[in-house]
């Protein structure tokens, strides 16, 4: 006959199971940390050498290999990725902001990817952090700087300022983005509003993404019955953060004042409708726009009650308009080849 299980047996093995889980986490971001600082003396060492020296190609190969011999279990000693060392002694030349800065709770992968795609120390520092916070991927942290995070985040004009409590306010502010880069629906400026939406909803991973932490999907065409009358709100969110609905309403034409206007109306029915308010935060509207005039934006969002925002979309890379020629495709193809495999396994 089998034993009884405790009554409060359940409760315990989830709390072991989080203690277990957290002690992990820490062992390994400790790791990463010592791993990194390894990689900063590798790295400063070889910049001072070379200021010393005449530290060519040659060398560093040579370096790459005795240390590849010397510790044959090891990974990342490609001399490539002994450049990207140096690099990250050079970007951040003191010790101590490996230590107790962001970027030293960054895997190496992400560092290689701060150093390769931006060439500003404190635009570095900002992705870095975010990085950390939000527990980015690759990929993600990749997306976010090549789509400019740091100059569209918070940056939608609202009327938040006036419709909301100011810490209710800079807080809602921070949920919006001016524009919103959602090439990754592959559709182009010719889609209707069903269409652009059925795509969002589809790849509704890559749309929370783009939207930024804290957002969880509650519906697409969502219904109220308004005594006898209905009306769809487009696409509908909850913060689980900031405890708020969001609406998302989308026009694939530019910017109409009565948009504002409409979207207000939704954000005032789902706020009566579905907010529990002494546990919600107001809900607030994103008007999404292929296109808008600001002054035009100011001046209907100023006649606006209910907490709206307006942002562009946009469906193609700029930079893909000026596609490279052959023979930068060529170089970049053997730049690739030449790299070390154990650098890629690294960098994960």
């Amino acid at each position: 006959m089998s034993e009884l299980e405790p009554s409060d047996y359940s409760t315990t093995l989830e709390e072991l199971k989080s203690r277990v889980h957290a002690a992990r986490l820490r062992v390994q971001r400790r790791a990463n940390n010592e791993l990194l600082q390894l990689w900063w003396h590798v790295g400063q060492t070889i910049r001072t050498r070379r200021s010393q020296e005449a530290w060519g190609t040659n060398v560093l190969d040579r370096l790459a290999r005795d240390l590849r011999t010397e510790f044959p279990t090891m990974k990342g000693f490609s001399a490539a990725n002994l450049r990207y060392m140096r690099r990250f002694a050079e970007a951040w030349p003191d010790l101590d902001a490996i230590r107790q800065r962001p970027v030293g709770e960054l895997p190496w992968g992400h560092v290689i990817e701060l150093l390769d795609k931006l060439d500003d120390q404190e635009q570095r520092d900002w992705y870095a952090a975010k990085d950390a916070h939000h527990g980015w991927s690759r990929p993600v942290l990749a997306h976010q700087i090549t789509t400019k995070l740091h100059e569209r985040e918070a940056a939608a004009p609202t009327n938040f300022a006036g419709a909301l409590e100011r810490i209710d306010s800079d807080q809602a502010q921070e949920l919006t983005k001016d524009p919103y880069a959602l090439q990754f629906l592959a559709v182009d400026g010719d889609a209707s509003e069903r269409e652009l939406e059925q795509r969002m909803v589809d790849r509704i991973l890559d749309t929370m993404q783009e939207l930024g932490p804290g957002f969880a999907f509650v519906g697409r065409q969502v219904h109220f019955d308004i005594e006898g009358d209905d009306f769809y709100v487009d696409l509908l969110f909850f913060h689980v953060e900031q405890l708020r609905y969001i609406i998302i309403e989308l026009k694939t034409t530019k910017f109409d004042p009565r948009d504002a206007g409409q979207l207000g109306f939704y954000v005032a029915v789902v706020d009566d409708r579905l907010r529990i308010h002494d546990k919600h935060q107001p809900t607030v509207g994103i008007l999404l726009v292929a296109g808008k005039n600001d002054t035009v934006v100011r001046y209907a969002l100023a006649s606006t009650t209910q907490p709206v925002a307006v942002s562009r979309y946009e469906l193609t890379e700029d930079a893909q308009k000026a596609l490279p020629d052959e023979e930068t495709i060529a170089r970049a193809f053997a730049d690739e080849l030449a790299r070390d495999v154990d650098e890629g396994d690294a960098g994960e």
